[in-house]
């Protein structure tokens, strides 16, 4: 049995709402109540698969859709497939177009240098590369109390629950008994369970997942310091007083070097088999690249838990991380970006921050690697290395993260540049700044 976070959005100084989300293996005494389990999923994945695909390239999502496709499922049943497909359709579409957005600042960033007189004879041109329609390959079955309903078991009963489904019979429900271990009734003790719940088909079985809300009041006072968080692979996280916490470099690092190589191995015997007509093949997959990721995640999850324990009683702000559009012409480097798996860490900050009742709070992360903490100039030159910030303008020179941490920090009650549409917007107001700093200092 086991227990998940869900992350929660931005965060303020007003009361957050944090989701809890825990999961239960489903162990049905009769094993024919999940087979019936098993003949369900197979109906409604690749009927949900036909929805997210419509609404991904034919119209906008619409969880109240008419139905338009026949399968064997009851009316309640297709409901629940549209509104499951909806949500993934409307993730794709927001992802798509802010990464789409930032391509488009990437483009114009790189037009912008060449036409420097000191253009970059390294640097390529941003290239977009369309995304692939979801595909679902796991099944996931994101049930409402229309078809799915848990209820409290007799007292004299040896199970917590009972879990009522609708099968694809006409009027003939699935009991699945739901057992509770000691962890999840301490957990779920005085709490109220939300009506939705979520069926999930793995490898060791079906697995229910239940959810409750709680509300958790910040306590930070607004008058507290802040302090500014920069996300990196060097050093998960830089903090703006000059502290740094995890990295990838290393043990996971060296680890992620072989078990690439392992894979490119098997792949090539795959390959050499294949041509010499074997049909049974070796598999690519490998689990040692899933202990990686979740080792990954426990290096992140150590290195902001350390942070917040250092730093009590203080405000954070940390950056707006696009990872989806971060992209290298060299396929080791994309690989790298990967594992290192950078778009956890803010999702971590932000869920550290709520469930501790501390203030968190997104910024804009443009140009805080580039923008001089001094004089505020934007330019890719003043990064000479990865470590190394250097001002090509006034000289400053420090830590590169802990230059874009102060920046970040800087940004935390900044209303004039979170005003700012795009990276165009925010490179100009930063010129704007670096103006009016060379005129106050007399360098004009």
């Amino acid at each position: 049995m086991k227990q998940r976070k869900r992350y929660p959005t931005e965060r303020s100084t007003s009361p957050t709402l944090t989701r809890t989300v825990t999961h239960i293996r489903l162990e049905a005494v009769n094993a024919g109540k999940l087979t019936a389990l098993d003949d369900l999923a197979q109906v409604y994945l690749p009927f949900c698969q036909q929805y997210v695909t419509f609404f991904c390239t034919e119209e906008s999502p619409d969880k109240f859709h008419a139905t338009c496709f026949a399968a064997p499922l009851s009316e309640r049943w297709h409901r629940v497939a549209i509104q499951q497909a909806a949500g993934i359709a409307q993730s794709w579409h927001t992802n798509r177009a802010q990464a789409y957005r930032d391509y488009l600042d990437d483009l114009l960033d790189y037009h912008e240098q060449q036409a420097s007189p000191d253009p970059d004879p390294n640097a390529t041109e941003p290239a977009w590369r369309e995304w692939n329609i979801p595909v679902l390959r796991q099944v996931c079955i994101q049930a409402n109390v229309n078809v799915a309903v848990l209820e409290p078991a007799q007292d004299s009963s040896t199970f917590d629950y009972w879990l009522k489904i609708s099968t694809l019979e006409f009027r003939k429900q699935l009991l699945v008994p739901v057992k509770l271990a000691t962890y999840h009734r301490k957990a779920l003790e005085g709490k109220t369970i939300n009506t939705s719940v979520t069926l999930n088909k793995r490898d060791d079985g079906w697995w229910l997942t239940l959810s409750y809300d709680e509300v958790v009041q910040v306590l930070t006072e607004p008058s507290a310091p802040v302090v500014g968080v920069d996300v990196g692979i060097a050093n998960f996280l830089t903090t703006s007083d000059g502290q740094h916490y995890g990295t990838f470099h290393g043990k996971l690092r060296e680890r992620q070097k072989r078990d690439r190589e392992k894979r490119r191995r098997k792949a090539t015997l795959r390959t050499c088999l294949e041509k010499k007509g074997v049909r049974k093949l070796p598999s690519t997959s490998s689990r040692s690249g899933q202990r990686l990721a979740r080792h990954v995640r426990q290096e992140i999850n150590h290195a902001v838990n350390q942070c917040f324990a250092q730093h009590p009683d203080v405000q954070f702000a940390y950056e707006q991380l696009s990872v989806a559009t971060m992209k290298y012409k060299a396929r080791a480097m994309n690989a790298y970006l990967y594992a290192s798996n950078l778009a956890h860490i803010p999702k971590q900050i932000a869920w550290g921050a709520a469930k501790r009742g501390r203030a968190a709070r997104k910024v804009k992360s443009a140009y805080t690697s580039q923008e001089c903490g001094v004089c505020h100039y934007p330019d890719r030159a003043n990064r000479p290395n990865q470590q190394t910030f250097c001002c090509v303008v006034c000289g400053y020179s420090t830590h590169a993260d802990c230059n874009a941490a102060c920046n970040i920090e800087h940004r935390w009650g900044d209303s004039e540049l979170r005003a700012c549409k795009d990276r165009k917007a925010v490179k100009a107001l930063l010129l704007k700044r670096h103006q009016e700093w060379k005129q106050q200092h007399g360098w004009l």
